[in-house]
């Protein structure tokens, strides 16, 4: 070591970023291994376990001192055996130890050192940078022939599988914009995790394309996406002469077109948000028309009615529309068309008038029961008689009486004997009772 190797380090610091001290520090450390090595070459007979050697360098000259330490072992605190040194004397470096393996140890020291610096700093870089979009060269692929690899230029991030589009066909030489989900350290250095399905690439690129967005006038509320597919984002504005949807469109659909550009043609449906649910949902509906929205806070659970020709594309393709919906929304949207609603209302009537008792008349004489005598709201309905009376017979005689009298349930035993004997049935005189028949009149 010299005062010219002291001032390339200067120079590494300014240059690299790397601290002096540190690589002073690693230096002196690593002088220290190697003159041990090289003094049981000397000393044959010596027990490594027994010495030990500190080396210290001139920060200002450079100049390389050795001390040689004797060293036992000794019980701590807590039972385990603890290192300490019981002397050391400093000893003299040789020219040989200087001049071969000094300069060799400080070569690999120095680059060493280099290397954990950069990927220390490449980490510290991308460590804080977690949900940013980065662009990257897609360079070749891992062994398991599905995991691609990007040249972000100081580092290479991994594209796994996974995290890909669906069918998307990446070649090699493409420029492609990835979404930083992890970084991590690895031996090899930091290693950078990017996606390409994460719903949180197609909000920062809609922050990219949307000045507005930047500018913290309009916000992205909500973000559901099925990669390579459709998507769909719920956005708001912060000033009211500011339309959320069509900044984010733009002129003639400029700004949307570059996303679903760099997304490879995936679809994407911009809604405004609403702070009232019912109107949210049906605001992630859309392009869908929606007629109605019924919602119950306590399930969570949302029903919507729509026009019956606007039924499949509430649904979409495979449920894809409903199930985007549900997702941005964060409710459980139960879709029906207007005739499905009207049917599943009137429903319920219907099987009550089925259910209805009806009018039971007397087996021995059966009287015809009109509409007039029906109790109204009883839901019965009218039994057809079997054999009409003969005009001017006994039985027609009975009825003729029974309806002109002031109280059409009683007929008047007298008149009933009057009639040459006949029984007359009696119309119900509530709701669900059954008529009785009259007492027959006895003879003479």
């Amino acid at each position: 070591m010299n005062a010219e190797m002291i001032a390339a380090l200067r120079e590494l610091e300014r240059e690299k970023g790397i601290a002096f001290q540190t690589i002073l520090a690693g230096l002196e450390e690593a002088m220290a291994s190697a003159y041990k090595s090289w003094w049981k070459q000397q000393h044959p007979d010596l027990d490594e376990e027994t010495f030990g050697v500190r080396a210290s360098i001139d920060p200002e000259t450079g100049d390389l001192r050795v001390w040689i330490q004797e060293l036992t072992e000794k019980e701590g605190a807590e039972g385990e055996l603890v290192t300490e040194v019981v002397s050391e004397k400093e000893v003299e470096v040789t020219d040989e130890f200087k001049g071969r393996i000094g300069a060799q140890t400080a070569k690999q020291v120095i680059f060493q050192k280099l290397r954990d610096a950069e990927r220390e700093m490449t980490y510290e870089e991308f460590a804080g940078r977690e949900g940013d979009v980065v662009t990257g060269i897609v360079q070749a692929q891992e062994r398991d022939r599905r995991s691609v690899l990007l040249d972000l230029g100081k580092v290479e991030a991994l594209l796994p599988h996974t995290e890909q589009i669906p069918s998307e066909q990446i070649r090699h030489g493409e420029r492609v914009k990835a979404y930083i989900t992890e970084v991590r350290k690895g031996t090899k250095g930091p290693q950078v995790v990017v996606s390409r399905s994460h719903p949180g690439l197609l909000r920062k690129l809609f922050e990219m394309e949307v000045p507005e967005i930047g500018e913290g006038i309009v916000e992205i509320k909500e973000v559901a996406r099925e990669p390579g597919h459709r998507s769909k984002i719920a956005v708001v504005s912060r000033e009211p002469a500011v339309d959320p949807v069509g900044a984010c469109v733009g002129p003639k659909g400029s700004r949307v077109r570059m996303v679903v550009n760099e997304l490879r043609g995936e679809k994407v449906d911009v809604v405004p948000w609403s702070g009232d649910s019912a109107q949210f949902v049906a605001n992630a509906l859309q392009p869908a028309k929606v007629k109605e929205v019924i919602t119950d806070p306590a399930t969570q659970t949302a029903l919507v009615i729509v026009p019956d020709y606007q039924l499949s594309l509430a649904i979409g393709k495979e449920g894809q529309n409903a199930r985007l919906a549900a997702r941005l929304t964060g409710w459980r949207i139960d879709i029906k068309s207007e005739t499905q609603r009207f049917d599943e209302q009137r429903a319920p009537a219907v099987v009550a008038a089925e259910a209805a008792p009806a009018v039971v008349t007397s087996e021995a004489a059966p009287a015809v029961v009109t509409s007039e005598a029906a109790p109204s709201g009883s839901g019965a309905a009218a039994t057809p008689t079997e054999e009409a009376p003969v005009e001017g017979s006994p039985e027609s005689e009975a009825q003729d009486v029974a309806a002109s009298s002031a109280d059409p349930s009683v007929a008047a035993p007298d008149e009933a004997a009057s009639s040459g004997g006949s029984s007359v049935a009696t119309v119900p005189e509530a709701d669900g009772a059954e008529a009785e028949p009259a007492e027959e009149p006895v003879e003479g």
